[in-house]
């Protein structure tokens, strides 16, 4: 896996990327005890089993088995393979790197994406340039400086303008040498209809970068400069830009959220950058689409609490109502924020200001089932006997989803007060709610296949079952003890050497041999770096989780070691057992009995251990 980088990059990147601060950027971590603990980004969960320890500078999930180094971690997060992952890391830490890739070890997909990205970084540069310092950019300035957009801002979010004329881009591109083809695949530029060369893809547009979350531009949205359809243009799906696995801002927005612990959801990129200003530096957007699934689960991975602020008008309003149930199944804690009169966060900050969209907007963004009842309320006639029935209904539905009696309490109050309906009319009714609900999941568990949730055992790929043979034990205990610990490690290879009866501990034990021998010091994250199949990474680091490393005596080792030894005169005396049994069933006495001396002996030999 790194035999072509050298040692010294290595433990470079590692000693610079804690991996509690890389995990953070993707994850949602929260303290507990010496480690770290959120929810797994490599499957979905809604109980946290992904676990970061900053002490030993590895990551395990519980749940499905993936864990490691930091290294580790950029690789299956990004899709990268090790030299890939490696030369990223060392580039963001600034560190020199001094080797030379293969072709093998730089894949053309890789080579495809790095020309796309860079073709990107000088569309951003040319349109930010032309909306500064140019005659045709003035009015597109103008414009946004009226809006409220201010120079820090239009720098800060790379805004910029795109000419009218036909090919201002495909000029530049092909001036820096980019491969028009490529271009057109990556949504800069689009071929001629009669294919006899190229035209910007993007004219007379307000363009916002789009970034991926390391911060390189992946993609671009343009608004129109004054009127005409469509208002906005976005990028197309290309080989690096899927609209719908994209949250604009993110990586801009991250360090905020990691420290609020809340992240807020809006529709537009002008939202985001003028709550941006406001103070709302956790704000992210969708890309022009509805929320999906997607969305919701990396919201969740970043933070806990969500708080939704589209548009006052009424495509807003529903289309924050559908994003509550996509949030709530992640284990999202919703609340949406309410503008008034049709307005969007943009024009709600010029017309009250910052000070009243922080306090009055995002600080009083109300729960979701409160949400919720105040979108239903608008669907049904507000006079009447048959609107108002209608709604009740609607709404005891909605509490009794609720599983704390507070919370039903509440809102049963405020219906009754609202509506003057008796306490005890409501409390009826939704107990035959509640009952109806629980009937039905009864009857529904019942009906449902069990799920048998066993644990796989060496694989890597899932979590160790609790019921493991005593050698398989020791074996683990001391391996843990090993990668911690050198002159343990030396002691168990004098007096154990290769007698792992686990085909993979016998693996990460010889690897373990190999990394002392070079004069290496413990480190488990950087031993883990020279294992090179993925399911003994996995191993390894699930063996790190424990707390089995401290606190031990030599008497421990040896006990282990024993107890690893002992195994094959187990197997040799349950395999002469088996045969003394069949010996016996064929009437062969005397082939029995020489076959229990022989099991006298094997059992003095065990004792003597």
């Amino acid at each position: 896996m790194s035999n072509k980088i050298p040692e010294e990059v290595i433990a470079a990147v590692l000693k610079h990327h804690d991996i509690v601060e890389t995990v953070g950027k993707y994850v949602h971590l929260t303290k507990q005890g010496r480690n770290y603990k959120g929810l797994c980004p490599f499957h979905s969960e809604k109980t946290s089993s992904f676990t970061v320890s900053p002490e030993k500078q590895i990551f395990r999930c519980f749940g499905c088995g993936a864990g490691g180094h930091v290294i580790r971690f950029v690789m299956d997060i990004e899709g990268y393979s090790f030299p890939e992952a490696v030369r990223y890391m060392a580039k963001e830490a600034q560190i020199s790197v001094q080797w030379e890739e293969t072709s093998a070890e730089e894949t053309e997909e890789q080579k495809l994406f790095s020309t796309i990205i860079a073709g990107h970084e000088l569309a951003v540069k040319i349109y930010n340039y032309v909306l500064k310092n140019s005659v045709e950019g003035h009015h597109a300035l103008e414009y946004l400086r009226n809006r409220g957009f201010t120079d820090h801002l239009i720098e800060e979010f790379q805004i910029g303008y795109a000419p009218a004329s036909w090919d201002t881009l495909v000029r530049y591109l092909n001036k820096n040498q980019f491969d028009s083809e490529l271009m057109e695949k990556g949504g800069l530029i689009s071929a001629k209809q009669d294919h006899s060369g190229y035209v910007d893809r993007f004219r007379d547009r307000i363009m916002f970068p789009i970034h991926n979350n390391q911060g390189k531009p992946i993609a671009l949205s343009g608004r129109i400069n004054g009127e005409g359809q469509p208002k906005y243009l976005n990028s197309p799906e290309t080989p690096i830009f899927n609209k719908s696995r994209t949250l604009f801002n993110l990586h801009r927005a991250r360090s905020a959220i990691r420290k609020s612990g809340v992240i807020v959801i809006f529709e537009g990129f002008g939202d985001v950058i003028r709550a941006w200003e406001a103070g709302t530096e956790n704000g992210v957007a969708t890309m022009g689409t509805a929320l999906t699934e997607w969305h919701a689960r990396m919201i969740r991975r970043m933070a806990e609490q969500v708080i939704v602020c589209y548009d006052g008008d009424q495509a807003g309003l529903t289309a924050a109502y559908k994003s509550l149930d996509l949030l709530e199944k992640e284990g999202c804690s919703v609340s949406v924020a309410l503008l008034p009169d049709g307005l969007d966060p943009d024009d709600y900050i010029d017309k009250y200001g910052k000070d009243a969209f922080q306090q009055q907007v995002i600080q009083s963004a109300v729960p979701s089932t409160k949400y919720r009842l105040i979108y239903l309320r608008k669907s049904f006639p507000a006079k009447g006997d048959e609107g108002r029935l209608k709604y009740i209904q609607a709404a005891l539905k909605i509490i009794a989803e609720l599983e704390a009696p507070t919370e039903r309490e509440f809102y049963l109050r405020e219906l009754s007060v609202d509506y003057q309906y008796t306490m005890e009319a409501l409390h009826e009714q939704l107990h035959q709610l509640r009952q109806q609900s629980q009937n039905l999941k009864r009857h529904r568990d019942k009906n449902e296949i069990p799920w048998n949730n066993v644990m796989q055992g060496e694989s890597g790929k899932k979590g160790i079952p609790s019921l493991l043979p005593a050698y398989h034990n020791a074996e683990r205990k001391l391996l843990t003890i090993m990668m911690e610990d050198r002159e343990v490690a030396m002691y168990v290879q004098e007096h154990l050497a290769d007698q792992f009866h686990v085909e993979a501990h016998a693996a990460i034990a010889a690897y373990l041999y190999a990394y002392y021998a070079q004069d290496n010091e413990p480190d488990p994250s950087r031993f883990i770096t020279r294992l090179e199949d993925e399911s003994l990474v996995n191993i390894a680091s699930a063996m790190l989780m424990t707390e089995t490393g401290s606190g031990f005596h030599a008497q421990v080792i040896d006990d282990y070691i024993k107890e690893i030894k002992k195994f094959p005169k187990q197997q040799a005396i349950r395999q002469k057992k088996e045969e003394q049994s069949q010996a016996m069933r064929s009437g062969d006495m005397q082939r029995a009995a020489q076959i229990g001396m022989e099991i006298i002996s094997l059992e003095k030999e065990l004792k003597s251990l």
